[in-house]
């Protein structure tokens, strides 16, 4: 199985097919700012749930934010457990700066 990411940045989000069909297998939502991209929320269609669309759909986006020198936030859950997963991913995680004062 082929599963081809794309990002269609006037819906916010990243969107995956299989094998060369135009119908959507799974979608990745995303805030985007020139310094910054959060992603919110991602969902994979039940009839392609365990084959690779949502890695397919992570592994693309955040190469994409690597080569276009933004950070990461990865406030959707499946994004989170998959850089936790992937440490190679780690370094675009978004880190606050803000200082705790006594």
């Amino acid at each position: 199985m082929t599963v081809k990411v794309i990002d269609v940045p006037e819906a916010r989000r990243y969107e995956a097919t299989v094998d060369g069909g135009t119908e959507v297998a799974g979608f990745s939502q995303y805030l985007r700012t020139s310094e910054l991209i959060a992603f919110l929320h991602t969902e994979v269609d039940p009839a392609f749930e365990g084959k690779g669309v949502g890695s397919a759909l992570v592994r693309t986006s955040l190469d994409e934010a690597r080569g276009a020198g933004l950070r990461v936030l990865a406030t959707c859950p499946f994004y989170a457990a998959w850089i936790g997963r992937h440490p190679e991913y780690a370094d675009l995680l978004y880190q606050s700066r803000s200082k705790v004062s006594d």
